[in-house]
């Protein structure tokens, strides 16, 4: 059967590219070797991780917050195997959800491993299908540890670590970037005594350096551990611990969660038969319309550079689509947040402090505390703060860093202003509605020119 397009792998790049391409009549198939639709944000990554942090922090809350409410709990307690059966029903309904968006838009669903044979042909599940444009669109997996290999119940992966059968009573993490302190605060709110092992100087080293060091502060409160500028040399594995070793000193522990990253996952797909040679780091280069050195297979998401991120996938997704549809998309990359769901939220939008300076930029900032805005004090949310990061040559926005409750929602208004080219003062004159948290972002720009109201 001959394809307008075929896609391989339906994760969140996958399967809105292939939807968005039948929204602009062509004829699509996707291919994904897993059993279920989605990828891995859907069953073994941003989906389900947020499913067990939204119930843990709920626990925690009653456990630390509720008596200052008001409240007064009788008992509190969990069950780990209903918040595992929780999250398995929300990743069904998505499955079922994605397969139902395929019929109602005509996509074809083919599940196996694919193998590209040439520019215009794939092998999958015994057969050979045509298409005039392939999208390689097959994401990422973790990075193991050569001396400490996964077995995804003692030494895990973030796939593990979503669904282990009991609470360990130590936990070590080696990195402490996005999904580290995620999986780190789930089972640290369920009493896990939790030790993170980074090799950077601080934690989450992606985002402005005043975030990295106040979510630290935050999760050091919560109880967790963190021995940075570590390095993990070796580790040895007995029957009733795991020992790990560092430049320095040992640390043990009942399950190990290696968290230093992901990697491209291209295996299998038969690039280098194509020719299709790749960069360093494992990624399929790219020119500025996702094609490869074959100009009819085209890449998107995690196996091309830029952060790994699936709104990142997804925009890129609709940008193949819409391509090879002979349309001229555009994608911001400027406003693709990047979130931290731990508890306070972390949201991470534009340039840093320290990016924008490296670019020459006269950097001008403004920050405003959430403990001075009135939603926060009322809902005892008052933990993080706004800022805000302008060329003062211009007073363009290019930057806004939130640590604080529901962050990942704020951020959104500051990624309208950047794709938009704002300048602060507009964002500080845009109306907002009181009390609301949002209201942090119009003052964190007042602040910027010095001039806050409620600080």
């Amino acid at each position: 059967m001959q394809y307008d397009l075929i896609v391989i792998g339906s994760g969140p790049g996958g399967y809105v590219a292939a939807i968005r391409a039948a929204q602009l009549g062509l004829k699509v198939a996707c291919i994904d070797k897993q059993r279920e639709l989605g990828g891995t944000c859907l069953n073994v990554g941003c989906i389900p991780s947020k499913a067990l942090l939204h119930a843990t922090e709920f626990y925690w809350k009653i456990q630390h917050e509720a008596e200052s409410l008001g409240l007064e709990p009788s008992t509190c307690s969990y069950s780990l195997v209903q918040m595992m059966n929780r999250k398995a029903k929300i990743i069904k309904t998505f499955n079922e959800g994605i397969a139902a968006l395929f019929k109602k838009n005509k996509v074809t669903p083919i599940l196996g491993a694919a193998r590209i044979l040439s520019p215009h042909s794939v092998q999958v599940a015994g057969e050979t299908i045509e298409g005039k444009n392939i999208l390689i669109a097959t994401g990422s997996e973790p990075t193991p540890l050569a001396f400490l290999p996964f077995d995804e119940k003692r030494i895990v992966s973030s796939t593990g670590a979503l669904s282990l059968a009991k609470v360990p009573p130590r936990l070590l993490i080696i990195g402490a970037g996005v999904i580290g302190v995620e999986l780190g605060s789930v089972y640290s709110r369920l009493g896990s005594q939790v030790t993170f092992l980074e090799f950077m100087d601080r934690i989450c080293p992606a985002f402005d350096t005043a975030l990295s060091k106040e979510l630290e502060k935050v999760l050091r409160g919560q109880g967790m551990t963190f021995h940075l500028s570590t390095k993990v040399t070796g580790a040895d594995i007995h029957s009733n611990e795991i020992i790990l070793r560092t430049e320095k000193e040992t640390y043990s522990a009942d399950v190990v969660l290696v968290a230093i990253g992901r990697k491209p996952y291209t295996a299998g797909l038969g690039l280098d038969t194509l020719g299709l040679s790749l960069t360093p780091p494992g990624m399929i280069p790219i020119n500025n319309r996702f094609q490869t050195s074959i100009p009819s297979i085209y890449a998107i998401g995690d196996v091309v550079s830029g952060p790994m991120l699936a709104h990142k996938a997804s925009e890129e997704g609709v940008a193949v689509a819409e391509i090879i549809a002979a349309q001229n998309p555009t994608i911001h990359y400027i406003a693709i947040p990047n979130v931290v769901y731990t508890y306070p939220e972390v949201a991470s939008v534009g340039l840093t402090e320290e990016e924008a300076k490296k670019l020459g930029l006269s950097v001008k900032t403004g920050q405003f505390p959430l403990k001075a805005n009135s939603r926060a004090q009322c809902t005892g949310e008052e933990a993080g703060f706004v800022k805000m990061v302008a060329d003062s040559a211009t007073d363009k926005l290019v930057g806004v860093h939130i640590i604080g409750a529901h962050a990942s929602e704020l951020i959104a208004e500051a990624g309208v202003a950047l794709q938009n080219g704002l300048t602060v003062l507009q964002l500080a004159h845009t109306p907002h509605a009181h009390p609301t948290l949002s209201e942090a972002l119009k003052e964190a720009a007042l602040a910027v020119h010095s001039r806050p109201i409620h600080r």
